[in-house]
């Protein structure tokens, strides 16, 4: 037996709850090695032991299908070898198993002893906010870069969901040992910021002239008569100019039967020809007011970034980019612009990379920036989008094959926008015509924690109906809200004690609960050891929904042991257990909402 013991000694060095699975999988092989020694069982069996935790507790804890793996190997039915292994286990009486039972055609089912479901309650006290942590990610050096909204207008709700995913993540990954640098791309060069910059300067000469019809295709909302008054204020009438000098001989606009898309450009080029050099104050009046507001929005919601990376550095990246595509053999010009083969490389269609007219396009600009993310040494690079870019992968990865760079290397993560609503009325968002709410908006009505929590209730790309009377609801159907208070309640009692004078004894409250066959501190205990795994999980999937469904599976489960037993009683023992344990509830309930940037509050 003393292969048994040293083991187990080295497993329960494991700080996280992940340690019985660990334990059991020690003796599990301690076991398959000693049937092979005993001949019983062949030498140089391939295998991986998996222990599964039982959804069922009539099957125990734990589970394990290690018999139907070895049973063809070992030229013995399951169930048989299973019940061989089992006798094993049972001989070696070790103190963390309770009990064993087989199922089915040869499931070993382990039911764990009280002792060890209550030693996590220490490890929780004792490592209080690290508890949950580990170094699953080595150090890696990941880049999540998210959110990126092109800098034309303040941002939405739908843009909220990709910040609270994008932020989850980051942080869940930085919990289990990645290192992690969070970017926000700027797209600060290009059409659309022309649309902007023309809008603004519209906007500045309508207050000149009351009668100027605006483009449809311009930027409609409030923020850009704001900027438009920032600019007058600070440069007076130096952009003005009649309306003669900027409507006369421009094509029709969509309202008079004309090509929108065709008026706005030649909007955008009667500017510069008008403002010539001044068409970059304006535009960058315009890029800064918004990037400001982006950042102050973002930083207001707990979403901070280490590199706001800027579209326009990248001239001399796109050239590099290029070069090397075309140095690979990637490149073809057709009809004056130049194409790149991304069908070679499993996309559906050529992409051009440089019009006619010498312009680079978009996709340049984004094949130069992930060769500039790969050149920055990033292990891994995240890039969190929104649906709507789902036909873009195939082009990424193309271009990423033909630079030589390993594709499995970008993890995109697609986010659904969600989908607000007042009651049962929708409300509509359009960032042209400015009847969009805003994430600031939202936030003043519903807070911050609540926005953060339900933004990451589902898988990013699952649909989002985002329900503000629940979100605002002082419920236990309010999951945000539930989860808060149970934190806040434990508080409460810890203030209650403090005023009765009366102390808190861990050391009498962990030792009565390694005794304790309470079926509701069993299943508090088993569920509070379940956070690591659960922590991991949802950081090495980002699934950050696995922690937000843990979550309110522990306070729903607090406050039905809570309601059932007084905790502040008379008799120091039964007080001191329920102490304790509820400390370990509030500490991993803590834990986990900082990780989801939410707050942990004391009252409510």
């Amino acid at each position: 037996m003393a292969t048994y013991s040293l083991q187990i000694a080295s497993l329960f060095i494991s700080k996280y709850r992940n340690r019985m699975k660990e334990i059991i999988s020690g003796l599990v092989q301690s076991i398959i090695t000693e049937l092979s020694n005993e001949q019983v069982l062949p030498e140089n069996l391939s295998y991986k032991i998996n222990i599964d935790a039982t959804k069922d507790k009539s099957h125990g804890d734990f589970a394990s299908n290690i018999a139907l793996v070895l049973s063809k190997q070992a030229k013995m039915p399951p169930r048989k070898l299973a019940e061989l292994i089992s006798d094993k286990l049972i001989q070696s009486k070790h103190e963390s198993i309770k009990k064993i039972d087989i199922a089915g055609p040869g499931f070993i089912n382990f039911f764990v002893s009280g002792a060890s479901n209550f030693s996590v309650i220490n490890e929780i006290l004792d490592q209080q906010a690290e508890f949950g942590k580990s170094s699953v990610g080595a150090g890696k050096h990941y880049q999540v870069e998210f959110v990126s909204a092109n800098p034309t207008g303040p941002l939405h709700v739908g843009h909220g969901r990709g910040a609270a995913y994008g932020a989850s993540v980051a942080d869940l990954l930085e919990a289990v040992g990645y290192q992690v640098t969070r970017e926000y791309y700027v797209n600060d060069a290009g059409r659309q910021m022309n649309i902007l910059a023309a809008s603004v300067w519209l906007r500045y000469i309508e207050s000149y002239f009351a009668d100027l019809t605006f483009p449809v295709n311009g930027y409609k909302g409030d923020y850009v008569h704001d900027i438009a008054a920032t600019l007058k204020a600070e440069h007076g009438e130096r952009f003005k100019h009649n309306l003669e000098a900027i409507f006369t001989d421009l094509p029709k606009d969509e309202n008079e039967g004309g090509d929108k898309e065709v008026y706005i450009d030649a909007v955008i080029t009667r500017a510069k020809v008008l403002l010539s050099e001044d068409f970059k104050i304006v535009f960058d009046q315009g890029l800064n007011s918004i990037v400001a507001d982006i950042r102050d929005d973002l930083q207001g919601f707990g979403v901070n970034y280490q590199t706001w990376f800027s579209e326009a550095s990248l001239s001399k990246n796109i050239d590099n980019a290029l070069k090397q595509l075309d140095e690979n053999g990637h490149l073809y010009e057709k009809e004056g612009a130049i194409w790149f083969r991304s069908t070679h490389f499993g996309d559906d269609k050529d992409r051009v990379v440089k019009r006619d007219n010498g312009e680079t396009t978009y996709f340049a600009s984004d094949i130069a920036y992930h060769l500039n993310k790969f050149n920055r040494g990033f292990d891994k690079v995240i890039n969190i989008w929104g649906a709507d870019h789902h036909g873009y992968i195939p082009r990424v990865n193309a271009a990423l094959e033909a630079l030589e760079i390993d594709p499995k290397k970008l993890d995109v993560r697609l986010v659904q926008f969600a989908i607000l609503y007042r009651g049962k009325e929708r409300v509509q968002m359009s960032t042209r015509s400015g009847s969009f709410v805003t994430l600031r908006q939202l936030r003043e009505e519903v807070g911050n924690d609540a926005a953060r929590f339900f933004y990451v209730t589902r898988k990013a790309e699952q649909h989002m109906d985002f329900d503000l009377d629940l979100a605002k609801s002082q419920s236990k159907d309010n999951p945000v809200y539930y989860i808060q208070y149970a934190h806040a309640r434990i508080s409460s009692m810890l203030r209650k004690l403090k005023e009765m004078e009366l102390e808190i004894n861990t050391e009498q409250g962990l030792s009565a609960l390694s005794k304790s066959e309470h079926e509701g501190e069993v299943d508090l205990a088993k569920r509070l050891g379940n956070y690591p795994e659960q922590l991991s999980n949802a950081a090495t999937n980002l699934e950050p929904h696995i922690l937000t469904h843990y979550l309110r599976d522990l306070a729903s489960e607090f406050h039905t042991y809570y309601n059932s037993n007084k905790v502040l009683v008379d008799d120091a023992e039964i007080r001191n257990t329920r102490i304790t344990l509820s400390l370990a509830v509030k500490q991993v309930i803590k834990n986990g909402l900082e990780l989801l940037g939410v707050n942990a509050p004391e009252e409510m």
